[in-house]
């Protein structure tokens, strides 16, 4: 996963944790050898899968992926720099150094502090590391517009792997974990793979293991309805993805914030629907699964490499074609960037943790074999980041109907980008106490600018409201961005509204300079969602 950018808030999360005493507990047993050798199988299939769709990442939006895909199994080396799963081994890393059961904000922590690079809500979720926003406020829609993005579902496997049987374990550690960077249908997409692997250990048939982690996200979410959509699809077009696609595509491919008025769509639900399209229509073969998933297009490396590792889980490491088995032995003990981490102690360590939760919820493990008491799903309470948001309109900062008062400088790239090449035209000033202003008709609003090494701090007020001091200076991990939302709000009533910013003049002491760019506005209304009135054709 890599580049873009954009919300609202229902109640808070609560876990349904709640369970008769007198449900009876079921317990399997699996060995030692066959349940690392199921963790092997997911976390080769994530190295296998990330690598496959690499090449084709975002080259398909809107439409199919039609291309040839050249990859060779010796291609696996590339997924030392991957972020599906770079992300989690950090997660790992933190539950090696604080235990289980830490607090978010050290997970957090590790992996805003570690050189990796990020993107999408991972790097809003660092950036508010620095800004002193922690978990669960870091993965909120008023602090995250990227909270329905893919980023917990391509690093939540970890969670599945090291919960066999255990979805409501599984869903208590993804409660914590995916807030960290998401919310909603975000998190949903993490608590929807981690739960398939869950099933995976004990399932063998993939639409039992498809119906079971419905189970874990609540009904009534816009993902769990996407995911029941690919189901119907392929009961009607059971020989052809491509049709099932083009329906799925025609009723939710416009459905996200991020890449809002754009073909772009890292949206978790979407590309959540494409893991289940590769898995259903894949077969349980693993070329056909990996082709399928990826020309499904949009975020096609990770989607195959969710989709590859569930057939990891289900075949297990030693049951893959021998060619993939001796591309990830290869590598077996590289160590993956900016972790401590290798395939080897990825396996080891899952293999571990994997006892450990499964002796903490009232299993017994000994040197043959691990006793598991299987948990029933339990369906978080729904959660919506954006309920009826939809895009209406992009203003450009030069466009007349944007006010400026002060040394507003018109600028395509910073002073000081040192290797890195930027192209978004923007205005900036440092200049205390300049002003851009602009007014709107709608019921949502996101600035959109530049977080630079050489960026301070301005103050934004909405009709005239006080809202919050936007600090715009980032240079973490190598890395600057540009179009990013500096600042958005959602839930306003129906009217015209005004949005100001005001530059402070001030920065931080490692910033070069208290810039503040600004490159456009993104405006939002709210209306009916598209999938609520849309029907596939066959039920026209």
């Amino acid at each position: 996963m890599k580049k873009c950018l954009y919300i609202l808030f229902i109640p808070a999360l609560v876990l349904l944790f709640s369970c008769s005493s007198k449900q009876t507990v079921e317990t399997r047993t699996i060995s030692n050898e066959i349940l690392k050798d199921k963790i092997a199988g997911g976390w080769a299939g994530k190295m296998i899968g990330v690598t496959y769709g690499a090449p084709t990442e975002f080259r398909a939006q809107g439409k199919t992926f039609e291309e040839p895909i050249n990859w060779i199994p010796a291609d696996v080396k590339g997924s030392k720099w991957q972020d599906d799963i770079y992300v989690q081994l950090s997660f790992l890393m933190a539950m090696d150094k604080y235990g289980i059961d830490a607090p978010a904000k050290k997970f957090q922590e590790i992996f805003a502090k570690a050189g990796f690079q990020l993107w999408h809500a991972n790097v809003q979720a660092r950036k508010n590391f620095y800004d002193s926003i922690f978990p669960p406020q870091s993965g909120h829609p008023d602090y995250n517009i990227h909270a329905d993005d893919i980023d917990f579902q391509i690093e939540a496997d970890y969670i599945g792997f090291m919960c066999p049987g255990m979805p409501q374990t599984a869903n208590k550690i993804a409660d914590k974990i995916g807030h960290i960077m998401n919310f909603g249908d975000g998190v949903y997409g993490g608590i929807f793979v981690g739960a398939l692997y869950s099933a995976a250990y004990f399932e063998n048939d993939i639409s039992k293991i498809i119906d079971q982690a419905l189970l874990s996200i609540p009904a009534e979410s816009d993902y769990s309805k996407i995911v029941k959509d690919v189901i119907l699809l392929h009961h009607h077009y059971p020989a052809d993805w491509r049709a099932a696609w083009a329906e799925l595509e025609a009723k939710w491919g416009k459905e996200q914030i991020c890449g809002a008025g754009s073909k772009f769509n890292i949206d978790a639900k979407l590309n959540g629907a494409f893991i289940v399209t590769g898995l259903l229509y894949g077969d349980g073969d693993p070329g056909k699964t990996l082709e399928i998933t990826a020309r499904c297009g949009q975020d096609s490396d990770c989607n195959p490499s969710n989709a590859m590792a569930l057939l990891g889980v289900i075949k297990g490491f030693s049951a893959l074609p021998v060619e993939y088995r001796d591309a990830v032995k290869a590598m077996g003990d590289t160590i993956f960037v900016n972790t401590n981490y290798s395939f080897n102690k990825a396996v080891d360590k899952s293999f571990q943790y994997a006892q450990k939760l499964a002796v903490e919820n009232g299993g017994e493990s000994t040197d043959k074999e691990l006793k598991i008491r299987v948990q029933e799903p339990q369906a978080f309470a729904l959660e919506v980041a954006f309920p009826k948001l939809v895009f209406d309109k992009r203003i450009n900062v030069s466009e007349k109907s944007v006010s400026k008062k002060g040394n507003w400088v018109n600028s395509t790239k910073p002073k000081d980008t040192t290797k890195v090449e930027f192209t978004s035209q923007a205005v900036y000033s440092a200049t205390a106490n300049d002003e851009l202003s602009f007014e709107f008709e709608g019921t949502g609003v996101s600035l959109v600018g530049n977080w630079f090494k050489d960026c301070g701090k301005a103050d934004v007020f909405v009709d005239g409201g006080f809202k919050r001091t936007i600090d715009c200076y980032f240079n973490f991990a190598n890395q600057q961005h540009e179009n990013m939302d500096l600042f958005h709000i959602t839930n306003l009533p129906v009217g015209k509204h005004t949005i100001k910013v005001v530059v402070k003049g001030e920065k931080r002491p490692e910033a070069l300079a208290a810039n503040v760019y600004i490159n456009e506005i993104l405006v939002f209304k709210t209306a009916d969602k598209i999938s609520d009135n849309f029907k596939f054709s066959f039920q026209k």
